[in-house]
């Protein structure tokens, strides 16, 4: 990638891609850093459905786990898991958010939001203070979230070899005292991931990963939410939309997943472009949310569109097809959630906000200041989005 594109790709990654796709005198778009992505809305369909290309494990889990039903196991464990878990996922949030300053910096105040309300979840509170502590820490300094410095980067590293340490002695202990029934994260994924075939230190792996992948998507699309709504409505009064309604077009119009990868299983021809076995091909939920013809308006940010079904069109935030992401509708739940929490009896307002994002771990905004104002009448006032 020439130094002009790496700046044009940093001052609107969204906005390149585009101009990409319009460029491209194919089907599939050839991407400057390596590999191609599709830019048909019916073709990157069929790539996510078709059992061709969606045979084999996940590349998601990578070598942690050996066979694709154990993935299969994994993902439903930590889905039912959370599923059950939401009244006291709701809890921490009303508390979290009662603890909220008037003025706060944004995403890294909804990362910290997000992390403590599921801190209890991931580790319950019986688990070793030492590893909740380094968990905690782990959330703050880069572990879990990019950090944006060589040196925060480095720093993260050692305290996740610590971290790693401190979960294997933990899945070790746990092994040999099973719980009856599971108390969080880490005892739902051992319920079902055998020692013989996945080792203390991977099962350790294996949950830090599942951790970020619950923790950092869910502050992401809770930050383009809060952002998106507020740029929308900067009247006085509440939120016209519903907060579930805010959450689907904020997924729609911001994806957090921008790009959706496939392992070309053989000597194929994909939209004018010929690959071998074992390139990868993306998709872009992006480029299918603004697919002409298929949404309505779909450079606008309507939330209203999800109340009329025949306004929107393919929408892959969570996935398609086999590998699409288990615990979508629980994290739709939780999402809501927080949004309704954060506007209830209170307005909400920004500065500073920006809709070209950062690729970090996914899309991600860039820095904001979110400012929430008591609404006159108490508990008893209408929350945003007339809930």
């Amino acid at each position: 990638m020439r130094p002009g594109e790496k700046r044009r790709f940093r001052r609107d990654p969204l906005e390149y891609l585009d101009n990409l796709r319009r460029s491209s005198l194919t089907e599939v778009i050839r991407l400057p850093w390596g590999g191609h992505c599709v830019g048909d809305a019916d073709l990157s369909q069929t790539l996510l459905r078709d059992p061709e290309y969606n045979t084999g494990k996940s590349r998601f889990f990578n070598e942690l786990l050996p066979t694709r039903q154990s993935q299969v196991e994994v993902g439903h464990a930590v889905r039912n898991f959370l599923r059950e878990s939401l009244p006291q996922y709701g809890t921490e949030l009303n508390r979290a958010v009662a603890g909220l300053p008037s003025a706060s910096r944004w995403p890294r105040a909804g990362n910290t939001l997000v992390h403590r309300c599921m801190a209890g979840l991931l580790l319950h509170p019986g688990s070793p203070a030492r590893t909740r502590r380094l968990a905690e820490q782990a959330a703050r300094t880069g572990v879990f979230f990019h950090a944006p410095h060589t040196w925060q980067r480095a720093r993260a590293e050692v305290l996740r070899a610590q971290l790693i340490s401190a979960l294997t002695d933990q899945v070790r202990h746990r092994r040999e005292h099973p719980a009856a029934e599971p108390r969080d994260v880490l005892d739902a994924l051992l319920a079902v991931c055998r020692s013989a075939e996945v080792p203390d230190r991977t099962a350790a792996e294996l949950y830090l990963m599942m951790s970020r992948a619950i923790v950092v998507p869910l502050s992401a699309s809770l930050a383009w939410s809060v952002l998106l709504a507020c740029l929308h409505h900067t009247a006085d009064s509440p939120w016209p939309w519903p907060a579930d309604q805010i959450v689907r077009e904020s997924l729609r119009y911001r994806p957090t997943p921008w790009m959706l990868g496939r392992t070309i299983t053989h000597p194929v021809e994909i939209g004018g472009v010929a690959f071998h076995p074992g390139e990868l091909l993306s998709v872009s939920p992006y480029l299918m949310h603004r697919a002409e013809g298929r949404w309505t308006d779909p450079d606008a940010f309507r939330p209203d569109r999800w109340s009329e079904p025949d306004e929107h069109g393919q929408y892959v935030t969570f996935g398609a097809g086999p590998y699409t992401c288990p615990g979508a509708a629980v994290a739709q739940t939780l999402l809501t959630d927080s949004l309704t929490a954060l506007a209830r009896n209170a307005r909400l307002t920004v500065t500073g906000g920006d809709l070209r994002p950062v690729m970090a771990e996914g899309s991600v905004p860039r820095p904001f200041t979110l400012h929430r104002t008591p609404r006159r009448g108490g508990p008893d006032a209408t929350p945003e989005g007339g809930e």
